[in-house]
């Protein structure tokens, strides 16, 4: 056990903050090898086990990024490629919803510390300022000094085609 917490996703989040720390540009970490979020049932013991193994190890790997001076070099994002159904299934549990999602970005000097966005008051649909998911690709790429709105790659026909159909990053965040 470290300042990370204890368990796989803990180390990883540690390990992450030493590879950046050598200068390794990219990390990825995933979070499934205790279940995740993918609760299709018992939702009650599945994210109370997923939020105890990842609550402090993020918490623990912002705050040590901040400490060493890399945060406002590292873009964090933690998220997933969709939300959770906002009713309990007849297993107790939460299916895939698309319509609604949420992402946690810090640190890349972006301007932090606000919620972009909300849903209805049951989690259903987007309600205020609705954020795209290719606008956090988008961001990203900003952050990574790539101008979404004039990199192009050329498809199989020739064709300069962009990266993205939405290329404007989070405008609150930059």
């Amino acid at each position: 056990r470290n300042e990370y917490g204890s368990g796989h996703f803990a180390n990883g989040c540690l390990l992450a903050r030493r590879l950046v720390e050598r200068g390794v540009r990219f990390v990825q970490l995933y979070s499934g090898d205790f279940g995740g979020w993918d609760a299709h049932k018992n939702v009650a013991e599945n994210h109370g086990n997923y939020c105890q193994k990842t609550d402090q190890p993020v918490a623990a790997l912002l705050e040590d990024l901040e400490r060493r001076g890399l945060l406002d070099d590292t873009l964090v994002i933690w998220g997933g490629e969709f939300g959770r159904t906002p009713r309990i299934n007849k297993k107790g549990g939460r299916d895939h919803w698309a319509p609604v999602s949420c992402a946690l970005l810090a640190g890349g000097g972006m301007q932090t510390g606000q919620v972009i966005g909300s849903t209805n008051r049951l989690g259903e649909y987007a309600q205020d300022r609705p954020v795209h998911m290719q606008e956090i690709v988008a961001t990203t790429y900003h952050n990574m000094g790539i101008n979404p709105n004039s990199a192009t790659l050329t498809d199989p026909n020739g064709r300069p085609q962009y990266l993205l159909d939405h290329r404007e990053p989070i405008a609150e965040l930059v």
